[in-house]
């Protein structure tokens, strides 16, 4: 159920949450520990400030197809303390809904110019900015006719765990079918990346993203 008693019903899925789920009891991590966590990560090798323009696999050649966006946002606790040196690994599709990995099948429109991969540090402040490709939506489940819409896929990574999340865009057609958007119920809204005008011309727009890791304003985690 939501917050307004509503029930929620997920229907037909991927069927693939047994994948997921522990064969073994999980373990009880130290009260201590719990208390002492925040996601933190030191330079990892090789990062480099062009990974956090997606829309270019090499500053010299040309933009990816498709809208080019930018997207920013802080990393918080609970409290609302900024969480710094938190590496935040980002993909998505491309404009036409396919992703540049091995195991898409769907047969959509490969873009040669967007790997769709990037990967970027929280400041002091615990922000981050980053430039993508406007994904677009596909059709993840065509026995069910079940769609997934426009998402950009948001990896936080420090000490032992790795939280993963999602950012949607407000009006996509597809969101009030989404199993995650279900199972949020109305926490949803905390998941759409707000819009606004970027300071510079060189994107199409711009969308705030704000994610707050534990208690009852969490962003929703996938794992």
């Amino acid at each position: 159920m939501d917050g307004n008693g509503r029930l929620l019903a997920i229907g037909p899925t991927d069927n693939t949450s047994h994948q997921r789920t522990p064969r073994q009891p999980l373990r009880l991590i130290p009260a201590a520990a719990r208390e002492s966590f925040a996601p933190y990560s030191r330079l990892q090798p090789g990062l480099l400030p062009q990974e956090a323009d997606m829309t270019r696999l090499a500053p010299d050649l040309p933009r990816a197809e498709g809208t080019p966006i930018e997207v920013t946002g802080t990393v918080r606790d609970e409290n609302g303390r900024p969480l710094r040196g938190v590496l935040l690994e980002i993909w998505n599709a491309n404009t036409h809904g396919r992703y540049g990995h091995a195991e898409d099948h769907s047969g959509l429109k490969l873009d040669p110019y967007f790997l769709g991969l990037g990967r970027v540090l929280t400041g002091d402040d615990g922000s981050y900015r980053f430039w993508t490709i406007r994904p677009g939506a596909y059709l993840a489940r065509p026995d069910i006719d079940r769609w997934r819409p426009k998402h950009i896929h948001l990896s936080l990574r420090g000490g032992g765990a790795r939280l993963i999340t999602q950012m949607y865009f407000a009006g996509d057609p597809h969101n009030d079918r989404d199993p995650m958007r279900i199972l949020m119920g109305d926490a949803f809204e905390r998941n759409i990346g707000k819009e606004y005008a970027p300071a510079h011309g060189d994107v199409a727009g711009g969308y705030r993203f704000d994610i707050v890791v534990g208690g009852r304003n969490a962003t929703m985690f996938e794992d």
